[in-house]
């Protein structure tokens, strides 16, 4: 069976699959699903609960929390994604320098990740942000560039198992220098272990922009993302819960999805792990 075959019998590989299908697909389609522009207040219709006319209510400014839902899945899920291909990117080639060349390229680069990690992630995400500024390009190079000490371990890991190789060797021996070792004969081999880690990547990233946006230094207001309608909503959590609800909700269903097919495709390339059933 090949690994798509196992990653598709995995039924809770398969769910989360489906699920990242539907919240990527209502974020495309949010100029169709959404009810009302994202923006508009209504000073008429402050905290209005679910009703016929917005399913998920209005916030403290009348604005449709379902609009703001699915436009928002336009912010969090791209940040993400592009938040996850710098930090792999960065990762994969410092993890594939570091495992191919050993030695003191290997130190250095590894005393290097060993620094970033040191620093806690968010609170040197709240100085970046609070020295130069909430912006979506910032936001995405910022998270990006502060997430990949994981995936660089894990790539180097791969890449000091692999160049001990006799296939590895045997190309070198022909005469293959390093850079086509690299791309022609390690790097196909650890594809899958970059694909599960940036899948992963992708949940915790948006967790982080969640975090951020709910501090007030993440996505500039009045754009709609997940963790700042959390925040609109907080000081209403007990009598207008719906506007918080929602989209925690969506954030934790992407959450959820992201790491059930990545947990998928690492049982998927690793059938090792599968012992009884696909979902094992």
């Amino acid at each position: 069976m090949s690994e798509w075959r196992r990653f598709i019998a995995s039924r809770r590989a398969f769910a989360g699959a489906l699920l990242v299908v539907a919240l990527s697909a209502a974020a495309l389609l949010a100029p169709v699903l959404g009810l009302y522009d994202p923006d508009a207040q209504r000073t008429g219709g402050r905290l209005e609960p679910p009703n016929w006319r917005h399913p998920m209510g209005t916030d403290t400014f009348g604005r449709d929390v379902w609009s703001r839902t699915v436009w928002g899945g336009r912010v969090s899920q791209p940040i993400g994604l592009l938040s996850m291909a710098v930090s792999v990117s960065v990762g994969v080639m410092v993890g594939g320098l570091a495992g191919f060349y050993g030695g003191r390229a290997d130190g250095t680069l590894m005393r290097l990740t060993e620094i970033v990690i040191t620093f806690p992630t968010f609170f040197l995400l709240l100085t970046l942000v609070a020295v130069f500024g909430a912006s979506l390009p910032l936001l995405i190079l910022a998270i990006g560039l502060t997430s990949w000490p994981i995936t660089a371990r894990v790539v180097r890991a791969e890449f000091l198992a692999l160049r001990e190789r006799e296939f590895v060797t045997a190309a070198a021996a022909m005469g293959a220098g390093g850079l086509r070792l690299i791309a022609r004969h390690i790097l196909p081999n650890v594809v899958p272990v970059i694909i599960v880690a940036a899948t992963l990547r992708v949940a915790y990233v948006i967790l982080i922009e969640a975090g951020l946006s709910y501090l007030g230094v993440g996505v500039p207001p009045p754009t709609a993302s997940w963790g700042g309608m959390v925040a609109d909503g907080a000081p209403f959590l007990f009598r207008a819960w719906w506007v918080s609800f929602f989209p925690g909700l969506f954030i934790f269903l992407t959450v959820m999805a992201y790491n059930l097919v990545g947990d998928g495709l690492r049982d998927a390339f690793d059938p090792t792990r599968l012992t009884r059933s696909p979902d094992a």
